[in-house]
């Protein structure tokens, strides 16, 4: 009987021992599932300054409408869409009647060629006759003037030779550029005259953005100034390459040209630019998302070192991209709450599973 109870009491003691040990284990599960996940993000000081957003249109930096430089038919012209390196044929002109003129040009220099040369002779045969007395003076005199004209029609005859030959070279309309056509304004087979518009080119691979702004931002605006800018909701980093200080008659707004980063961009994209409205100044500041709004106040959730979050009112001031200045009892380095803050509550053990990009 003895024997009985005693082995009943170690298996009493060991199951209360097994149910403490259960206990134990369901407690700390408990616990870590009370434990918020969040992502966090460290206050810091930063240099920032209030923007306005100005549309602006991504533009090729070389476009141009190509005009025939001579009067003719055209012959062939290049099609839309053709790619076309620098010094390519674009259009071609008839030539016929200015290739017979330049035939003649260069007849007429050689006539006159062959008339200096006639009289260059003359000329020295002349002048051994004078010094032995046996030619008048007057006679070498006249062929002397006779070379001096002729020199003249030579020259004179060249020019109009080059002339001939380079409105012959101009029956070819080239490229000034390398791009691609976007426009045929004539077709083959119609009358080109001196001046008119052929074809439109564009340059796809050297672009920039072309913005309007205000007065205002124009002195925080300097060349080669950072700027900010957003295409479908992602965020790019540019440069002022140029700004134009000529206001528009009708929008007063001033030309602005910023620099693209590398990609994939295309003439006529619309963009959002970031301009500055004040000088830059540096404040406190956490990411936007670490905001909580609530109908209360404005707050947001700080970590301490035993990952509890505590519950900062803070006021909000100037924002600037990702970032937003807030006034309150926050230091920089403070380890703030960017997401999963809207379902925390004030002394809340939390779990961090992560930084946010913003850090």
């Amino acid at each position: 009987m003895k024997f009985y109870w005693r082995n009943a009491r170690r298996v009493f003691a060991w199951q209360l021992l097994f149910a403490v040990v259960l206990c134990l284990q369901a407690g700390g599960a408990l616990a870590r599932s009370m434990e918020k996940p969040v992502v966090v993000a460290r206050a810091a000081m930063r240099l920032l300054a209030p923007v306005d957003y100005y549309t602006g249109t991504v533009i090729s930096r070389e476009h141009a409408r190509l005009a025939s430089e001579v009067s003719g038919r055209l012959l062939w012209v290049a099609d839309v869409g053709d790619s076309l390196e620098k010094g390519g044929v674009v259009a071609r002109i008839d030539d016929v009647l200015l290739r017979e003129d330049h035939i003649e040009r260069e007849a007429d220099v050689a006539r006159i060629q062959a008339k200096l040369q006639f009289l260059k002779q003359e000329s020295s045969r002349l002048q051994k006759l004078a010094n032995s007395n046996n030619a008048a003076q007057s006679q070498l005199e006249k062929v002397e003037s006779d070379r001096l004209a002729a020199t003249s029609e030579l020259r004179a005859a060249r020019a109009r030779e080059g002339r001939s030959a380079a409105l012959l070279e101009r029956t070819q309309l080239r490229a000034p550029f390398a791009g691609i056509v976007t426009e045929r304004l004539l077709n083959a087979g119609e009358w080109a005259d001196e001046g008119a518009a052929v074809v439109t080119m564009t340059d796809p691979l050297h672009l920039e953005i072309q913005g309007w702004v205000s007065v205002s931002a124009l002195p925080f605006l300097p060349p080669q100034a950072p700027v900010q800018f957003e295409r479908n909701g992602d965020k790019f980093a540019g440069t002022v390459r140029a700004r134009v200080p000529v206001g528009d008659t009708r929008s007063r707004l001033y030309e602005l040209r910023v620099s693209l980063p590398e990609g994939d961009w295309k003439v006529g994209e619309s963009v959002r630019i970031a301009v500055p409205v004040t000088a830059r100044r540096e404040v406190l500041s956490v990411p936007r998302d670490a905001m909580v709004l609530r109908r209360d106040a404005i707050s947001v959730f700080v970590i301490d070192d035993d990952h509890v979050a505590h519950r900062i009112p803070v006021i909000p001031g100037i924002a600037g991209g990702a970032w937003i200045e807030v006034k309150g009892d926050i230091k920089p380095g403070d380890l703030v709450v960017t997401r999963g803050g809207e379902r925390l509550r004030d002394g809340q053990k939390v779990v961090v599973q992560g930084q946010g990009d913003a850090l």
